[in-house]
Parts: C-alpha cells; sequence; structure tokens
C-alpha cells in the first residue's frame, strides 16, 4: 500500500507535464490554423470593405511606390505598369480578384461600368493564383471591356503582398499608391476614390 502511494504521488508530476504539453501543443496548432486561415485564397472576403491609409510594416499602403509588373492580356497583348504610365500619364485603378472568389465576381459588373464612366483612369484586373482559363471565361461572360491580365508567375501576387481578394489600388500617374481598398466594391464606392484624387 505504501508503494502504491509513493508511486502514484511520483506519477502526479509527471502527468502535469503531460498535461501541460498537451495544451500547450493544442494553442500552437490553433495559433497556425488561424494565420493560414487569414492567409489562405479558399478565404477571399474575409476582410470587410475598407480604406487603408497604412496598411502597416512590410505590406504596401498609401503613399508607396507601386511595384511595377508585367503580364499578358485577354486581348492577346501585354501591360507593364510603368510602360503605361510613361506612355499614356493615366492613372490606374488596379483591382486584384480571381474567378474562385465571390466578392470579386459580385463585384466586377460594376468595375466594369466604372471603366466606361472614368475613362481618364486605366482599369486594370489581374486574375491572380486563378486558372487563366476560367478567368479569362468569367471575364468574357460579364463582357468587361477593360484590361484583364493574368498573374500566372504569381509577380503581382508576391510585389502587391495581397492577403486577401479582392483588393483595389488606386495609383497615381507618378506610380504612388494613394489609396487601398480591400473587399467588394459597388459603382458608388468607386466613383467616390475616382472623384477625391482625380476629380470629375
Amino acid at each position: 500500500m505504501e508503494q502504491d502511494t509513493v508511486t502514484a504521488a511520483a506519477d502526479r508530476p509527471r502527468r502535469s507535464r503531460f498535461v501541460w504539453i498537451l495544451a500547450s501543443v493544442a494553442i500552437a496548432a490553433a495559433a497556425v490554423v488561424t494565420y493560414a486561415a487569414s492567409r489562405s485564397p479558399s478565404e477571399p472576403g474575409v476582410a470587410t470593405t475598407s480604406t487603408l491609409q497604412n496598411i502597416g510594416d512590410g505590406t504596401l499602403g498609401t503613399e508607396d511606390q507601386a511595384p511595377d509588373f508585367s503580364l499578358a492580356t485577354m486581348n492577346g497583348a501585354s501591360f507593364a505598369l510603368y510602360d503605361h504610365l510613361a506612355s499614356s500619364g493615366e492613372p490606374v485603378l488596379l483591382n486584384l480578384w480571381a474567378s474562385w472568389c465571390p466578392p470579386c465576381r459580385a463585384e466586377m459588373p460594376a468595375l466594369n461600368e466604372a471603366a466606361a464612366r472614368h475613362p481618364n483612369v486605366e482599369f486594370v484586373g489581374v486574375a491572380v493564383q486563378d486558372d487563366p482559363v476560367a478567368a479569362e471565361n468569367f471575364a468574357k461572360e460579364i463582357g468587361v471591356s477593360y484590361t484583364i491580365g493574368f498573374d500566372d508567375r504569381e509577380e503581382v501576387y508576391t510585389a502587391y503582398e495581397t492577403f486577401g481578394l479582392p483588393m483595389t489600388y488606386i495609383i497615381s500617374s507618378q506610380g504612388v499608391i494613394l489609396e487601398v481598398i480591400i473587399g467588394e466594391v459597388d459603382g458608388a464606392r468607386i466613383d467616390t476614390a475616382i472623384s477625391t484624387w482625380f476629380g470629375g
């Protein structure tokens, strides 16, 4: 009996340490899953529509220089950001989207209509982390008239540090990011952003 009591007493600290280790592992796993979910393209519309004055360390925000990029477009040509700015001087509305993203699909008709209302701004939609065929088919289904490009090398996705879709960047004719909008936009939101920065 005495030996059993001694053994039980010796086991208690071991059980406590084991339970503590299991709890620590569970907490760490939950943190990893939460972080991964916040970065995953399977949750494209997690962020609500909002304007960020400065997104934070290591992430593009207002007053940052927009990274240059070059990609193939749906009309068989190509689009390069700084070549466009140098040649036409038109500011750019850059919209990052994907065909698997419901908010992206929902906002595309509004973007298409806004592009027609604002010919002084170059609208560019870039399909990121997407199948080019699926992206092209959806853009054709909507009848998109503005430039649609395919980020098949993940150049734009990487450079613009996208953490959710859709994301819209308002870029000046000098290549400076003026505004970043996270989440789905409608026609009024687009008109407000363009009139704020470029008038009209």
